[in-house]
């Protein structure tokens, strides 16, 4: 007995029924009507899901994979709506619907003052239905649908306070920026209908094999081959979703939408559906070892560089936004070495601990009048007891200490990069090294300015703030001391973080080394890399212990001496620092300018150019030659009539005897006319 239909039907819909009452009716059914309503919708699929994981794992039930409604069908080729569910999906169905479940909860304690609270379930409804229809596709369509609807309820999410023009400027950064690799994304599918002749994965993956030697003609002298521009087209469009260097740029602006956006688009859902895709598409990657070393360089430069710009940060949340743009770029590098089973591995991982951190930071808001700069914070930890806890437990899962979920994941893709032969390998080994040190720096300097040291905050108690419409105040000037938050916060907190600590240890082995996923992800034995670090195995507890001994955990005891030293027995160095390396500082301030260089060739550029047309084509084609031209003309020849109707008796006297003459010069010239032949 397979998996039935109606349960998936009913994974992928439970959200849309709640975003429907929500948003239609949310009015009617209030505030606690509406969360419940989608709470209830969202719990329905995560419970669902852990059954479905649970009867591929260990019920012993065959993957599914049907067509379930075929919306049009032209000659060969068929649109349909379909469900693979195979152990790849249940296990980002686990993902998405628990980290969701939760965001859900936490938001009722976090937007409990909001204007737009009924609105704000509805688009998180809707966002996890979206993502639901992404993964579960069988079909380049439904993918396709998905991956544009999360797009979608994205830029409503981050412009959710739709008044804060930086808002408004953020939410169509992220959407303009995902159309670039959207665009490449789409011309990928078309290259997948071009060549293999089909939209439905399975049939796709098993004539991927012909793919070789097949080229596509460029020029008269240039040929492609069709496997590398199919897969690098794809891959386009995972750097816009996962924000890869340099489609990076709209990640850390999304840091406007508020906080539990921030842990549903940038932990377990959105950023992670092009790292999903290239992971499901892995029989067509492996076709092609160029796509594959430039998936690599573009990781590795994401993973350190992005890290960076997250040292120099003082907006707690975007702190953490750098961070997440530091380990999309890891995991990446993980499918560039063929390990697509250590990507997907990270990318679970990553989801809770990530998580965790966001809503933690959201936590610190709250507690702070909503004010998110590090520097007004400090010594948080007597007031807020389990928020700094579990944001302990984030961090050093984050920086990966042997035993933490974070440890055995990303341990794993640093080991098999060393391992790894491809092109680009060895700069991409360097990048995941250097990058150990700079995720240390970025996180205990995080958690030191907030929790740790003195307080620089003031309470006023006159003083009133900003909460509602999350207005500005004073700087570091609170009305009151801070508390820990309700525990519509600090529930999630405490679920996220336990699965943050243990889910490593306990899904190593079956998942990276016992060919759990089967055969959802496909590697030639030439690349696979993963068999090779297989024979060092010997049990996640031997893995962690041998950990203690390896360079990426020296690393990380650098970053931590350094950062203590500096935020708790000397803060004055922090700023020696920054001024004896200000150029190193300006550089990563600017964010290496790459946002200046867009807004001055792509935004100011599109304007000039708009400019231009509006000049040469609307105002001297449009306006002057056809609307203004037109009318000078009918103004001018009635002008001209207006003269010959004057009103005078001896003007049309002397018309008509002019008339006459006329008309009798003319019968006289055609008489003679006719006389003369």
């Amino acid at each position: 007995m397979g998996l039935s239909t109606s349960i998936l039907l009913t994974i992928a819909l439970a959200p849309l029924v709640g975003c429907v009452l929500a948003g239609f009716l949310g009015k009617f059914l209030g505030r606690a009507g509406s969360h419940t309503a989608t709470i209830l919708g969202v719990a329905l699929s995560c419970a669902l899901s852990f059954y479905v994981l649970y009867q591929l794992t260990l019920g012993g039930v065959p993957e599914y994979n049907q067509n379930i409604y075929t919306w049009f069908q032209i000659g060969p080729f068929n649109a349909s709506v379909g469900f693979m569910v195979d152990r790849l999906t249940a296990l980002m169905l686990v993902v998405v619907s628990f980290v969701s479940l939760l965001v859900h909860v936490y938001t009722i304690g976090y937007m409990a003052d909001d204007d737009g609270y009924t609105r704000f379930f509805s688009y998180i409804s809707l966002f996890t239905f979206s993502m639901f229809m992404l993964v579960m596709s069988n079909n380049f369509m439904q993918l396709f649908f998905g991956w544009e609807a999360v797009g979608l309820v994205s830029y409503l999410l981050i412009g959710f306070w739709y008044k804060r023009p930086t808002a408004i400027f953020a939410n169509l950064k992220a959407f303009l920026v995902n159309r670039v690799g959207d665009f490449g994304f789409l011309l990928g599918i078309a290259a997948v209908l071009y060549f293999l002749g089909t939209l439905d994965y399975a049939t796709a993956f098993a004539a991927a094999p012909g793919l070789a030697g097949k080229t596509l003609q460029v020029t008269a002298n240039t040929q492609w081959d069709a496997a590398t521009v199919i897969c690098i087209l794809l891959f386009v469009g995972a750097m816009g979703k996962s924000a890869q260097v340099p489609l990076h740029v709209w990640l850390p602006d999304s840091m406007e939408g508020p906080t539990p956006i921030s842990a549903l688009i940038h932990a377990a859902t959105m950023v992670t559906a092009g790292i999903f895709m290239v992971a499901r598409m892995s029989p067509l990657f492996e076709m092609s070892s160029t796509a594959l070393s430039f998936v690599l360089v573009i990781g590795a430069t994401t993973a350190l560089f992005t890290g960076l710009i997250g040292i120099v940060q003082n907006d707690i949340k975007r702190v953490i936004a750098y961070s997440t743009l530091s380990q999309l770029g890891y995991m990446t590098v993980a499918l560039g070495v063929s390990m697509y089973s250590g990507a997907v591995f990270h990318l679970m991982t990553h989801a809770f601990f990530k998580a965790l951190l966001f809503l933690g930071a959201g936590s610190v808001i709250i507690a702070m009048h909503h004010e998110q700069d590090m520097r007004y914070m400090g010594g948080l930890r007597k007031y807020m007891p389990i928020t700094w806890i579990t944001m302990w437990v984030g961090s050093l899962a984050l920086v990966a200490v042997p035993f933490t979920s974070g440890f055995y994941s990303k341990d794993a893709i640093i080991e098999a990069v060393g391992e790894s032969h491809r092109w680009g390998a060895h700069y991409a080994y360097f990048c995941v090294m250097a990058g150990v040190v700079v995720t240390g720096l970025y996180t205990f300097r995080q958690m030191y300015l907030t929790f740790h040291g003195k307080e620089r905050f003031k309470v006023v108690e006159q003083h009133g703030h900003g909460h509602g419409d999350h207005g500005h105040h004073e700087p570091g000037v609170l009305a009151h001391a801070p508390k820990e938050s309700p525990w519509v916060v600090t529930v999630p907190l405490v679920l996220l973080a336990i699965p943050s600590l243990l889910v490593g240890f306990f899904t190593v082995g079956p998942t990276l080394f016992g060919n759990w996923f089967g055969g959802a992800i496909h590697v030639n034995e030439a690349n696979d890399v993963l068999a090779e670090l297989g024979h060092e195995f010997h049990g996640a507890a031997a893995m962690a212990l041998h950990g203690f001994t390896q360079l990426p955990f020296l690393l990380v005891v650098v970053a931590f001496v350094i950062c203590t030293y500096i935020y708790l027995f000397n803060p004055a160095l922090a700023d020696r620092i920054k001024s004896a390396l200000k150029p190193l500082w300006t550089v990563l301030d600017r964010k290496y300018w790459v946002d200046d260089v867009y807004y001055a060739l792509f935004a100011r550029g599109g304007v000039l150019l708009g400019r231009a047309f509006w000049k040469v084509s609307e105002k001297a084609v449009i306006d002057d030659a056809m609307v203004n031209g037109s009318v000078g003309l009918v103004h001018r020849v009635a002008a001209t009539m207006r003269r010959l109707q004057s009103g005078y008796l001896y003007h049309y006297a002397f018309a008509m005897i002019l008339g006459l003459i006329l008309l009798l010069g003319g019968y006289w010239l055609v008489g003679s006319g006719l006389a003369g032949h």
